[in-house]
């Protein structure tokens, strides 16, 4: 988590980037597994491809083969889905930088698609950092010339820039940009720090990036209806209230560690027209009931997201007793609702109250390791791919406090 921040799982039981996450939410649409490519899956399927003798003998190497395999993931993203629809536009977002060792069989495999599909039918839209010095108090375009200098040195040239800034990049420096870069002015976008992620799109939107990707690749125009959009932006900038939600966890010093239940959070708050305050609890700071009481004062509800280890348990479960003692709602996810299965145990006389993951010879083992996990917990097989992953159907209990809440006695929810 501290290196990547959360896996974002999708419907068909896929742990992704988290960047899926958010494309899945601003084109409301369920993405797939095969949606993430990593070099890891690339390089995998080229050896099983290899010892299958598929390549027949031949040298396997990075061009062809892997570069090959990087397009055929990218293409396959054209073929119609489970319901027969083909998109109209692939996205294919290449992370890491410009130059790095990592990148470059991505980046020639996406130099290489261009040429198979024409240059008319691709739309290449570089992001580069416009950083500003305050010392000197200027705006730098040099990083940028740079990173464009570096992209058609390997036969890439944007059609577009997106200039990351924390102020508005002035018409001079994106004149100067498209001179030096070779790129339209038109495709010059200035995009400075927002409040928020949702209000993006309206900014490119003001730059007339959409006009311009649509007239580049010839697809069909119409006017946007902003209207939903508007509505949603109104929710997030003018709330009616404020809700301040301590999120206890071990891996808060990275918000992006938990960023599904953040999101959530917010979205939630949306809803509402509230203004979701999270406040990061590190599970250590709440092994003690004094601890507990600075760290959760003044807070409206406490979450216990979910986790993996001994390590945080006790803070979890002393920022559970704090929170029931003093009628303070609690959400446990997961490992969160083990814990405050643990506490209530405990509260009521099973003093000894354990998961049986953390303390086998437990006398009181309110949570156990289901039987055909047994084995695996005991190191006699492989960890991967033993969780519930993906979205998996649940039956409520007509009545229940979730029941009421989903509105519904059969749901479905992704697992991890």
């Amino acid at each position: 988590p501290f290196q990547h921040g959360e896996v974002f799982v999708t419907e068909d039981g896929a742990e992704t980037d988290l960047d899926v996450g958010h494309y899945e939410r601003f084109l409301d649409r369920d993405l797939s597994g095969s949606a993430n490519v990593t070099t890891g899956q690339v390089y995998s399927t080229v050896i099983a491809k290899e010892r299958r003798g598929e390549y027949l003998g031949d040298t396997v190497q990075v061009i062809p083969h892997i570069t090959d395999e990087i397009k055929r993931r990218i293409r396959s993203m054209a073929e119609p889905d489970a319901k027969g629809n083909r998109p109209d536009v692939v996205i294919t977002e290449i992370g890491g930088t410009v130059g790095d060792i990592e990148s470059q069989p991505f980046l020639e495999a996406a130099r290489q698609v261009r040429h198979d599909l024409g240059r008319e039918n691709v739309f290449f839209l570089h992001v580069s950092l416009v950083p500003y010095l305050a010392p000197s108090g200027e705006l730098k375009t040099k990083p940028t010339q740079h990173s464009v200098a570096a992209l058609r040195s390997i036969g890439i040239t944007p059609d577009a820039l997106i200039l990351r800034s924390d102020r508005n990049v002035p018409e001079a420096l994106k004149d100067k940009i498209a001179l030096m870069c070779d790129v339209d002015i038109d495709g010059v976008i200035s995009t400075p720090d927002a409040p928020s992620i949702y209000d993006i799109p309206k900014v490119l939107h003001r730059e007339e990036l959409d006009a311009y990707v649509v007239r580049r690749l010839n697809l069909p125009f119409r006017d946007v209806d902003w209207t939903e959009w508007d509505d949603l932006l109104r929710r997030v900038h003018e709330p009616h209230e404020t809700v301040r939600i301590a999120l206890v966890g071990k891996y808060v010093d990275l918000s992006d560690a938990y960023l599904s239940v953040t999101e959530a959070l917010r979205a939630g708050g949306f809803r509402h027209q509230a203004k979701v305050e999270m406040v990061w609890v590190p599970s250590d700071d709440c092994e003690s009931a004094a601890g507990a009481a600075a760290a959760l004062a003044d807070v409206h509800g406490v979450l216990i997201p979910g986790g993996f280890g001994i390590r945080g348990i006790e803070g979890k479960i002393g920022a559970i007793r704090h929170a029931r003692a003093r009628g303070l709602p609690v959400f446990g996810l997961c490992l969160g609702l083990q814990c405050i299965v643990i506490e209530a145990a405990r509260s009521v006389g099973l003093t000894e109250a354990n998961s049986a993951e953390f303390e086998p010879g437990t006398p009181d083992p309110v949570i156990s390791t289901m039987a055909d996990q047994e084995h695996i917990v005991a190191g006699e097989a492989d960890l991967g791919g033993t969780m519930r992953l993906g979205a998996y159907p649940a039956v409520l209990e007509p009545d229940s406090l979730v029941a009421q809440a989903y509105g519904a006695t059969q749901v479905s929810e992704r697992h991890r």
